[in-house]
């Protein structure tokens, strides 16, 4: 599709990119084709910072709140989904798309396609599960700390199935589950631009945490307590649902879990700067808005 062009616009969570998204799409006349991993569930608005209704009412959105947690969905998923959707927009005539998302393995799967990982061992997962539920996350993360530490510095160690799933690709295959990641890309037949917005770290920190305490005002509390039947989902293994089952159980004060939120937050937004730091394709911009 020669003169079409993917815009992607990433960067940490908070740092502003959907106000950003939306200017874009304006000015190209586009849809905002998101790239999240948690704001395509529909019972999950307040956690996962889904965009208001008022910001969703100036550009059409995809792949905003279209799944239930109960839906299995994965970035090899989303990559032929979001593949069809933007070709579909570029034979209706769109030159440019916008697309945005802090989920750096939904975007290298649109960018550069998924490698061949092994096909999962069912037992082997049941194990590594068994294990996590049982030891907690901390023990498969020091497991894959030794095995790959690439993918212990870059993958989202706090969600337990990443873990689980990481390690079990180093033990089936004997290869860190990092090196499947450095095959030749995919080849496109558009044009992709990638661009990340930063800020001081003092300053994203800040917004951070003024969402979190904004999560709570909103009813997170009760948006959590609503999905209490679906917590062992891999949906709802996400900051901010977590440290709010930690609170419903009565582990933790409603202070604490904030508190959790917050530094949680923060370290997620650290390994997502540290995964793109390898992109020598993306064009940084600061923001201050």
């Amino acid at each position: 599709m020669a003169g079409h062009r993917l815009i992607i616009l990433l960067g940490p969570t908070a740092v502003g990119k959907t106000d950003r998204s939306i200017a874009l799409a304006k000015q190209y006349d586009s849809p905002i084709i998101s790239c999240d991993s948690r704001q395509l569930y529909r019972q999950m608005s307040i956690g996962t910072a889904v965009p208001s209704a008022e910001q969703l009412s100036q550009a059409r959105h995809y792949f905003i709140q279209d799944h239930d947690v109960t839906d299995v969905y994965t970035a090899g998923k989303y990559e032929l989904e979001a593949l069809e959707l933007i070709h579909r927009l570029f034979e209706a005539g769109h030159e440019t798309l916008v697309m945005t998302g802090g989920s750096g393995f939904y975007i290298d799967a649109v960018c550069n396609g998924l490698d061949d990982f092994p096909p999962a061992d069912p037992e082997l997962r049941e194990q590594l599960t068994r294990r996590w539920r049982e030891e907690g996350v901390e023990a498969l993360r020091m497991d894959l700390k030794i095995l790959d530490p690439e993918s212990y510095h870059t993958i989202d160690i706090a969600n337990g199935q990443r873990v689980v799933r990481a390690l079990e690709v180093c033990l089936m295959t004997g290869r860190p589950f990092s090196s499947f990641k450095t095959n030749p890309q995919k080849k496109r037949d558009f044009e992709i631009e990638k661009i990340g917005l930063t800020r001081p770290r003092e300053e994203l920190y800040r917004r951070i945490d003024a969402r979190a305490e904004q999560m709570i005002r909103d009813g997170l509390v009760d948006e959590v307590r609503s999905l209490v039947q679906y917590r062992s989902l891999p949906a709802l293994q996400t900051v901010g649902y977590k440290e709010i089952f930690d609170y419903l159980d009565g582990n933790i004060t409603l202070d604490k879990a904030l508190e959790l939120i917050q530094r949680n937050t923060r370290r997620y937004a650290k390994r997502q700067m540290t995964w793109w730091a390898r992109d020598e394709s993306i064009r940084w911009e600061g923001t201050t808005h």
